[in-house]
């Protein structure tokens, strides 16, 4: 099962406030573990809402949105990508997270969809197509 585990932002995060040389450290003895245990295939930090843009659609419309975004709460300040056995497995392993934030914090995690999921709605001419893209990026 892939999961995406979404750190969430923080009103320091989204301030720029870099962590400590400890936690980013840390941060970096986790991630080694992930590794070593073949869970992660990828991740990495975000940059503040500031520095990003949003579009918006509507019909035909496209509206493009510059940052920074309300509700830090709801904004994501990094990612992981995971291979784990079930969603408890990736519970387990987000319990051994350090703190990625100063003060609290929250981390999401998220069932991807496989392309089995999409067998009501797939044909066989859609299927191959989106199985073509995921060789090309090697998953």
């Amino acid at each position: 099962m892939r999961v995406m585990v979404l750190v969430k932002a923080t009103a320091d995060s989204e301030k720029r406030i870099m962590p400590s040389t400890e936690l980013f450290e840390a941060m970096g003895r986790y991630n080694a573990e992930l590794v070593d245990a073949g869970i992660m295939l990828a991740g990495d930090g975000l940059r503040p809402s500031v520095d990003g843009k949003r579009v918006a659609f509507n019909g035909a419309s496209r509206t493009v949105i510059d940052g920074p975004f309300a509700e830090t709460k709801e904004l994501v300040a990094g990612y992981w990508l995971w291979q784990v056995r079930d969603m408890d497995h990736a519970v387990e392993w987000v319990k051994r997270c350090p703190n990625p934030m100063t003060g609290p914090s929250e981390i999401e995690i998220r069932p991807l969809f496989e392309m089995a999921d999409f067998d009501a709605v797939s044909t066989p001419d859609a299927a191959a197509i989106h199985q073509q893209n995921r060789d090309k990026l090697g998953g």
